[in-house]
């Protein structure tokens, strides 16, 4: 059974980021390889990161980057294989990157360097790939060299596989069209893992109040801000669209909230605003406030925040508010409370959160613990990383981790 065609030391469920890594990190290790993608191409999630540029990376990694019922699993593997081991690869492939805000690496060219860069390395030591291929059915058996067998169906045509290692690497439910679905969690319940509550992450929120049309009127408009939720803050652009509110500050916060919280925006997170109209009073007293503070935002957002907090007010210079009045305005700006209505889910969604508890999980080797050669790697685990490249971070660090032993 060893030497037959079907056989493999080891199959790869999924040809995304992790999966292709542990892919040639175990074919290096003399192990014969197979990658099965459902898809019709690998590596699209690769593709369509960072606009088409690939966010592959971060130079500042640290485990509170990443989001785990279990906050310490994450560490043996990122230390393992740091980011500085996957920038080495990149480096030696002579892939031109840059870097921009908080130390996110990006392509200069395309993403496609860096997907061509991981089939190059598993062509360089023989790792199969196959797509279109669904997976049917998954069996446990008794012997050691064939623990797995697997039914697959490519193009119609129907596939018995046998391995003494299975690796799930199939993602996640963001973005189906790219290929996630909940493949992994079945096979993973099938075996009696546990698996964390899923919700979608690095998501924009939806709002169904009186926010809902001023984000349609101020649609495309972007400003830096702070935002809080859960008594987590990130500090970055907020893009308004027409459905709510999006852009990298948002994303990130999406992390950390549940339906029914209430989210806060300081739109002027630079400024002591208080202080700032109070002498503006002072020195400035037959100005309007809207001209005030359209130094400071889009004429568009400050008409729409004067309609929210002073429309009594619209026509009167700065001598005509009370200080009460100003503190209150004040107050408004640096702490917007708003409450979403939901996320735009899965549709949209850049990670899932949840997924295989990583309890049952070695962090050393990513094998289940009570499961024999079975592996988990990427998305599917309890791990998230923030929005920056992070959520490659793992993907990489994971498989590595179980490309070593597999």
């Amino acid at each position: 059974m060893k030497h037959a065609s079907n056989h493999y030391d080891v199959i790869i469920l999924g040809a995304g980021a992790s999966g292709l890594l542990c892919a040639f990190t175990a074919a290096r290790r003399g192990r014969k390889v197979l990658v099965l993608e459902k898809s019709n191409k690998v590596g699209k999630k690769i593709l369509m990161s960072g606009g088409g540029r690939c966010n592959f990376i971060n130079y500042y990694v640290e485990a509170d980057h990443f989001i785990s019922a279990n906050p310490h699993f994450c560490k043996a593997a990122l230390t393992r294989y740091s980011q500085w081991d996957f920038i080495a690869m990149v480096e030696q492939h002579g892939i031109e990157f840059e870097e921009r805000k908080h130390g996110q690496l990006f392509c200069q060219h395309s993403a496609k360097d860096i997907l061509n860069m991981l089939l190059h390395e598993c062509e360089q030591v023989g790792v199969e790939i196959k797509t279109r291929c669904e997976l049917s059915e998954v069996k446990a058996m008794q012997a050691a060299s064939s623990r797995y067998q697997l039914s697959v169906s490519q193009n119609n045509q129907p596939l018995s596989l046998a391995c003494e290692a299975l690796v799930v690497a199939t993602g996640a439910l963001s973005i189906p069209t790219l290929g996630g679905s909940g493949v992994g969690y079945e096979i993973a319940q099938q075996f009696n893992l546990a698996l964390v509550d899923r919700q979608a992450g690095l998501v924009p929120f939806m709002f169904s109040d009186n926010l809902k049309p001023i984000c349609e009127r101020l649609s495309g408009l972007a400003l830096e801000v702070d935002v809080t939720c859960r008594q987590q803050s990130f500090k970055e652009n907020l893009l308004f669209t027409h459905r709510g509110m999006s852009g990298p500050v948002i994303l990130q916060i999406s992390n950390y909230w549940s339906p029914g919280d209430e989210v806060i925006i300081n739109l002027l997170p630079d400024d002591d605003v208080a202080q700032w109209l109070l002498k503006a009073k002072q020195q400035q007293g037959k100005s309007l406030l809207k001209t005030l503070l359209n130094q400071k935002m889009a004429k568009s957002l400050v008409s729409e925040v004067q309609n929210l907090w002073w429309p009594e007010l619209a026509t009167a210079s700065l001598t005509d508010f009370s200080d009460k009045k100003l503190a209150f305005i004040a107050e408004k700006i640096s702490n917007w409370r708003i409450k979403p209505s939901a996320t735009e889910g899965y549709r949209t969604a850049e990670v899932t959160l949840g997924g295989v508890d990583t309890d049952g999980i070695s962090s050393k080797t990513m094998e289940a613990k009570q499961q024999p050669g079975l592996f988990f790697i990427g998305e599917v685990l309890d791990v998230t990383g923030h929005l920056g490249g992070y959520n490659f971070q793992w993907a990489w660090s994971s498989g590595y981790s179980a490309g070593l032993v597999v």
